[in-house]
């Protein structure tokens, strides 16, 4: 059986409104960079510790006891955060404590848990 596609008839119709969209639309690199922040999203785990974060800063081992798991498995996960900006670290003494990098982390969270909810 042969696959259908929808074919408009009408191109450039809205000649302005698409002009806009191209001015609004980010650049490939922003895209891909994009992109890249919402495939660490895709990570139940990630998600939750960027919750637990969201309430406090925690070390690794707290972080592991939450998710029972391993704290190479988190370190790991915090691996991923850290390069994707959304966390930061601090250092006190032998201990590292992790917190949001900002709230810009805690709105997106936020953001994604209204809408999944309405």
């Amino acid at each position: 059986m042969e696959e259908q596609f929808d074919i408009c008839d009408y191109i450039n119709m809205k000649e302005e409104e698409v002009k806009e969209v191209i001015r609004n639309i980010p650049s490939e690199d922003k895209l891909y960079n994009l992109s890249d922040l919402f495939k660490v999203f895709g990570d139940k785990t990630r998600i939750k510790v960027l919750y637990a974060l969201s309430v406090t800063e925690m070390c690794v081992c707290d972080i592991a006891r939450l998710t029972e798991m391993t704290q190479s498995a988190i370190s790991h996960q915090l691996k991923t955060l850290k390069a994707s900006k959304l966390v930061k670290y601090r250092k006190e003494g032998k201990a590292t404590f992790y917190s949001l990098a900002d709230d810009h982390v805690k709105t997106i969270l936020e953001q994604g848990k209204n809408h999944i909810e309405e």
